[in-house]
């Protein structure tokens, strides 16, 4: 991707995860990742941590709950989370609206992630 070339979900590399959400890669580099995500109504994602890779967590529109290190984080649009690599976390919608939110990861995730349940 050059950095002049605009980019959009509509264009992006789409990819499914979890129970039936969606993923955008916005930009994707060993250096840096950004993704659009959305996730339906009443659905998680496995916790899991990063051994190298720091994340930040923005929500666009909805309201998330993301579980760190066994404390849950209350996610309204408009605000984000940093996780640090090496910390155990999941990402839940409780609500009945879909969320949709940024993932902006240092350096990919890519091989990266470790499944803990």
């Amino acid at each position: 991707m050059t950095t002049s070339a605009a980019i959009n979900t509509n264009i992006a590399e789409h990819y499914s995860w979890g129970e039936a959400c969606d993923g955008w890669h916005l930009v994707k580099s060993q250096e840096l990742s950004v993704i659009e995500e959305r996730m339906l109504p009443h659905t998680a994602e496995r916790r899991h941590l990063h051994q190298r890779a720091d994340q930040f967590f923005y929500v666009l529109s909805g309201e998330a709950q993301m579980e760190v290190e066994g404390q849950l984080v209350r996610l309204a649009a408009r605000s984000g989370i940093f996780i640090e690599h090496g910390r155990p976390h999941k990402i839940h919608n409780r609500s009945d609206q879909d969320v949709t939110f940024l993932v902006i990861s240092r350096p990919t995730t890519r091989g990266d992630r470790q499944e803990l349940e």
